[in-house]
């Protein structure tokens, strides 16, 4: 007895001790050039290309392309939030650039869209920004920040979205494939392609940067790479390493559409006052396990009531219940659900607890109604790069986006263009 309250001691003081420095961070309201959260009530961003909620935030300059961001405040009253646009370089560092720059309307603006919940338990406001409007649109191409505070106090931040704007002066032409090594031919995938400029770069190993993004994930993005071979404006990048992602496995789903119907991976549904609770079935490890194929949507999530009419305020926020039974709990790092459902993140929020009488990890997440792609990350401690493969295992035959962003910086001029994007699918290629 006493030794296993020794050992879960011990446990709770390296978790503490592992979160203690990133608590501290998280806690200030410092601006990150990144996509997060600054206000505890703020739930559910989706940031896209208007017409499909799924699409990534990518539109193209001088087009009708439009941002979409969307968001829910569980506050009781409407607040009084603003936006602006900051312009990024290709590291996501602001540039030196004024807003007038960038910008072609107001460099404020009020968040006047928004509406309240409509036949939920749990109660919210709506928030919707459209970019470009007859306020705002951006002049340039390039890395976008957007940033929305309240009450007129740029300190007082509210959320971040990362979103891009392109002028198509690179064709890129790509192909994923499992990999070339044969170390990590049954576990990696390999992204080769070729750039097709239409436009004359100097030095193309100091003017030209690719970012390579697997499924919008940006905690192990690979960046820098240098052309293999150049010839004329063609610059070619078919490496064996260097462009090489873990294949990882199909991502695990959570269908929550309903509150009366008990989908595939649901055990059961409970109300309990004052919201209802899902808890799903036991997962396993599949470290080791076998590929299994199955469709997912790549780590994203989709808001949906079944039953309702207009989702955005008629799905409610439900109680989601996981389980990974687990021998004995990790002591140099803790586990996390991951994917868009955490922000692509791993905070106290999405954190797996351990259970040492049903030896489960398990995490109770408040979602917004829908359907939900997620994994178990493993993050070890002192480092900041999630491990999907120490819970979901590799597979080269794992259906994944990559996401190819092609930056040109010109010796005129003082910001990165970027002119060129591509998603690649590393099964359905064309």
């Amino acid at each position: 007895m006493l030794r296993n309250s020794l050992l879960i001691s011990l446990f709770t003081l390296l978790s503490f001790f592992s979160f203690a420095q990133d608590e501290e961070y998280f806690s200030n309201n410092t601006l990150r050039y990144d996509n997060f959260i600054y206000k505890e009530s703020i739930k559910t961003p989706l940031i896209y290309r208007q017409g499909f909620e799924l699409s990534y935030p990518v539109v193209e300059l001088n087009t009708n392309d439009t941002i979409v961001l969307t968001f829910d405040d569980l506050a009781d009253a409407i607040g009084n939030y603003s936006y602006t646009l900051i312009h990024c370089n290709s590291n996501w560092l602001p540039t030196s650039l004024s807003p007038n720059d960038f910008i072609d309307g107001f460099v404020e603006n009020p968040v006047t869209e928004y509406q309240p919940s409509f036949n939920t338990f749990c109660n919210f406001f709506h928030y919707k920004i459209c970019i470009p409007n007859e306020n705002i649109r951006v002049k340039i191409s390039g890395n976008y920040l957007l940033m929305v505070y309240e009450n007129g106090d740029k300190e007082s931040l509210v959320l971040t979205r990362r979103f891009f704007v392109v002028e198509s002066k690179t064709e890129i032409i790509a192909q994923v494939r499992r990999a070339t090594q044969i170390d990590l031919m049954k576990s990696h995938q390999e992204i080769d392609f070729v750039l097709r400029n239409a436009f004359t770069c100097n030095d193309p190993f100091q003017d030209i940067k690719v970012v390579i993004s697997q499924n919008y994930r940006w905690d192990n993005v690979i960046k820098d790479l240098k052309p293999l071979f150049i010839k004329d404006n063609e610059l070619t990048y078919n490496y064996e390493e260097g462009n090489l992602f873990p294949g990882g496995s199909e991502f695990r789903w959570f269908d929550g559409k309903s509150v009366t119907y008990q989908t595939e991976r649901v055990q059961s549904i409970s109300y309990q006052k004052p919201f209802y609770n899902f808890y799903m079935n036991p997962d396993e490890k599949r470290t080791f396990k076998i590929y299994f194929q199955s469709q997912d949507i790549n780590g994203k999530f989709l808001v949906k009531n079944s039953k309702g009419i207009d989702s955005e305020v008629e799905a409610d926020y439900v109680y989601v219940h996981f389980a990974l039974p687990y021998e004995a709990p990790l002591v140099d790092g803790n586990i996390y659900v991951f994917g868009a459902i955490s922000d692509w993140r791993c905070t106290t929020n999405n954190m797996l607890k351990y259970n040492y009488e049903n030896k489960t990890y398990e995490l109770s997440m408040f979602v917004k109604q829908g359907f939900y792609d997620y994994q178990y990350a493993f993050l070890k401690d002192g480092t900041n790069e999630a491990d999907l493969s120490f819970i979901e295992g590799n597979h080269y035959e794992t259906e994944n986006d990559y996401l190819i962003f092609v930056y040109w910086h010109d010796i005129t001029s003082r910001y990165d263009h970027l002119t060129g994007f591509k998603a690649v699918n590393s099964v359905y290629q064309k």
